[in-house]
């Protein structure tokens, strides 16, 4: 292993800036002459808008402008692209309303953006906002998938009948009846998987900066993609061409899949400072992004598991109804589909699989991606579904999963449900996390907490996810509406050092450190003489951003790609300044010599060739040192592994507390496992949150009830106990550096192995199932036998 270079526990590069004040995140900026956005939100979860009286707030002083959706229609903007379409079972596309970055007509959710005030200060554009007056007519509401699928009804969109935008299938659905009608035994459930608000450390916020000497745009904004923002924004709602809109997303404070999302306050700034030309800046407060920012899960499901008389896993049956919020988010009808029903096999070998997905229109936020989208939601269904066939049937868990595994021989495996797995091995995955777990005591365990009064259960979780979200041309067959490849240049400077433009961009992840390290692995130089690039629409080529756990997978072996092409110019080139055949150079640790000699030439000698070609092929090469890479996957790639937790259940209170967590993953190799252990165990305590704290909760009425860190409870650092964490190794087959990716599967393990726990803890109680969030109200009201 190279030192800083493939393998190496190096430390994050990025991190001095962030832990010395010197990060530079969207609200850090400000423009000459700046103005200062206000948006005017919906109080209101449904209602026409009769009115938007802004006179006073216009004559308010200070005040520059105040704007309504009436004048950007006037104006021509087009509505919020949604990027991913789905077809319903019948063969009918999804229903596809448009989404006005400003209310024109109607109101569907409590933060539906009605009118902007700019102003020039915050204070000023505040308090004039509250001088808009909206005359609102308020129309009945549905709040919640039980509301919006009752008969009559009320409906959030007229062409959504019975508020459904589709009704979708994938399996073969005659096999799985056929699997269930020659079986011994049948395991139910239903599961709600709890609505969440991702509250990213950092609130979104924009600048829209026009240029009127030039006719051109830059919008600052706090994505996790920004060409995709670009591309959307560009063509479907401001009508600007790409090489006139260039947007940048610095430092970003996380973004947990919230801030993949085309949002409408990155419309609004942008068109608005063209219409005052001045630049205008809107930063969310945290209760603003309660109700702005896209929430998460959402899902009411029915599963049934058929099986023989010993356990085998025979057939699954799943039916899922979705909450989509008012609107189509950017991904959001791809989470309960597509990244979500292609992965009820899970890591087991059940022949036959059939899920029907019926997802629905809500006067609510509108939902998209939140950390794992869709992969958690299938892996806590069906980890629940089994452990409950391991309680039913008498079958210890861990035997009951081992006997389902698919296992090593049989990869490729496809699925029935789409997938094919190109390689794992679950049981060594279980086995090293049980080892850590140190399992064979949990009962020495469970007596000692009984004898302090505490009620202790362990619960286990096996899970997989598809990561890297591509191929491009399998992914557009699925609805995608942009291609899903990546890109990444590496510009060798005449001195040597290295310049990396990626795609990829890092939002907390360590690209800075991770993309260095690869660079040092093959070129050799060092570590501090690299520079990662990203988040630039200007400096970077048309990239499509992170999320999916995609970085490393997709993004790092574009720049692996590139990072060949620069080793095989710089053998060319080492070739001729050595007087040597390029098939006798070898490439090792920054030197580059003749093989079975001592004649060698340095790398930084070859680059600085390359720009003062003095002595140089330029009959058959071109100067410089600079190459670029696109990369599109041959397939998703498969993250898997077992997770157990223990926890303590005070019977008193029903408080519970996690007090062990084992993640025993499989991310196939491992670039930086200081990184990865971070990322795990961020995503464990993401998973934790969702589990025991977390629940986004509406009023019938369609007002937010969990609308501030007063009522929406977080996980502290005392909720979580200190992580153990292993990892098994089966490289990726189809990329270069055989990695699958780390970022999510944190928290598509955790949440069912600590509700299996929660539940082995009340064991003696006779509770047989618990919803999330698993909160000492509810833990107490099922062992009084109210569950």
């Amino acid at each position: 292993m190279t030192e800083n270079g493939f393998g190496a526990a190096v430390r994050r590069k990025e991190d001095y800036r962030f832990i010395t004040g010197r990060g530079q995140f969207v609200d850090d900026i400000n423009r000459p002459h700046q103005l200062y956005a206000q948006i005017i939100r919906s109080p209101i979860a449904h209602g026409k808008i009769n009115k938007v009286d802004v006179d006073a707030a216009i004559a308010m002083s200070g005040v520059v402008a105040v704007f309504t959706g009436a004048d950007m229609a006037a104006d021509g903007v087009g509505g919020i692209p949604c990027g991913w379409g789905i077809t319903s079972k019948d063969g009918s596309p999804m229903v596809e309303p448009g989404h006005p970055p400003l209310a024109a007509e109607c109101v569907r959710y409590v933060g539906d953006q009605v009118a902007v005030v700019l102003a020039e200060t915050l204070a000023i554009a505040r308090d004039a906002a509250e001088l808009v007056d909206v005359d609102y007519a308020e129309l009945p509401s549905v709040a919640n998938l039980e509301s919006a699928s009752a008969d009559g009804a009320p409906l959030v969109w007229d062409d959504a009948k019975g508020n459904v935008c589709f009704d979708w299938e994938i399996g073969d659905k005659s096999a799985t009846d056929a699997a269930f009608a020659s079986a011994d035994q049948v395991v139910t459930i239903d599961i709600v998987n709890n609505r969440l608000i991702a509250n990213a450390m950092e609130p979104r916020a924009a600048i829209g900066d026009y240029d009127a000497g030039k006719d051109e745009y830059t919008l600052y904004t706090t994505s996790q993609n920004p060409h995709v923002i670009r591309m959307l924004m560009g063509a479907f709602v401001l009508s600007i061409p790409e090489h006139k809109l260039r947007v940048i997303a610095p430092d970003v404070g996380g973004g947990f899949g919230s801030k993949i999302c085309h949002y409408a306050e990155e419309a609004i700034v942008t068109w608005a400072s063209r219409k005052v030309n001045r630049p205008v800046k809107w930063t969310a407060d945290r209760s603003e992004s309660f109700i702005s920012d896209a929430h998460g899960r959402d899902h009411v499901s029915h599963a049934e598991l058929a099986m023989s008389k010993d356990g085998d896993f025979l057939g699954l049956r799943v039916s899922t109804r979705a909450n989509l919020g008012a609107y189509l988010s950017t991904f959001g009808p791809a989470v309960p589909t597509i990244l979500y029903a292609t992965l009820l096999a899970g890591s087991y070998k059940t022949p036959a699989i059939h899920a029907e997905v019926k997802a629905m229109f809500t006067h609510t936020v509108p939902v998209d991606s939140y950390r794992g989208a869709g992969r958690p939601e299938a892996s806590y269904l069906l980890e629940r579904l089994v452990d409950k066939a391991a309680k039913q049937t008498g079958i210890d868990p861990i035997e009951l999963r081992r006997r389902n595994f698919i296992q090593p021989e049989d990869f490729p495996y496809q699925t029935p449900v789409a997938l094919e797995y190109d390689t794992g091995d679950y049981d060594a995955a279980m086995v090293k996390a049980i080892e850590l777990a140190d399992y064979a005591n949990f009962d020495k365990r469970r007596e000692e907490s009984a004898a302090r009064g505490k009620l202790r259960g362990v619960g286990i979780s096996t899970y997989i996810e598809a990561c890297g979200i591509a191929p491009s041309n399998v992914a557009g067959a699925l609805g995608a509406r942009a291609g899903l490849y990546e890109v990444g240049t590496v510009r060798v400077n005449p001195t040597g050092s290295v310049t990396v433009l990626t795609g990829s961009h890092s939002h907390g992840q360590g690209h800075e450190t991770t993309f260095a390290q690869l660079v040092v692995e093959e070129l050799g130089v060092d570590f501090d003489n690299i520079d990662i690039v990203h988040g630039d629409t200007g400096k970077v080529p048309f990239g499509m951003g992170t999320y999916g756990s995609r970085s490393a997978a997709v993004g790092g072996v574009a720049l692996m790609n590139a990072l060949e092409k620069i080793r095989t110019k710089a053998k060319k080139i080492a070739a001729h300044l050595l007087e040597a055949s390029e098939d006798d150079i070898e490439f090792k640790d920054g030197q580059l010599s003749v093989a079975g000699t001592d004649r060698s030439v340095a790398f930084g000698d070859v680059a600085m060739a390359a720009y003062v070609p003095h002595n140089y092929p330029l009959e058959t090469l071109e100067p410089g040192l600079e190459e670029t890479a696109f990369y599109d996957p041959k397939n998703f790639t498969f993250p898997a592994g077992c997770h157990i937790c223990e926890v303590e259940v005070d019977p008193d209170t029903g408080v519970v507390e996690v007090v062990r967590f084992t993640a025993g993953d499989d991310f196939g190799r491992i670039i930086n496992p200081m990184i990865v252990d971070g990322q795990v165990h961020g995503g464990v305590t993401q998973g934790i949150g969702q589990a025991l704290y977390e629940q986004c909760v509406y009023d019938d009425s369609g007002q937010l009830l969990t609308g501030s860190m007063m009522d929406y409870c977080l996980p502290k650092a005392d909720n979580v106990p200190n992580f153990a964490v292993t990892t098994n190794v089966t490289p990726c087959t189809h990329n270069v550096l055989g990695v699958k990716g780390c970022g999510e599967a944190g928290a598509i393990g955790s949440p069912p192995a600590v509700i299996n726990a929660v539940l082995n803890a009340l064991s003696d109680y006779n509770v047989d199932d618990l919803q999330m969030p698993a909160t000492p109200e509810r833990v107490w009201q099922a062992m009084q036998g109210n569950g």
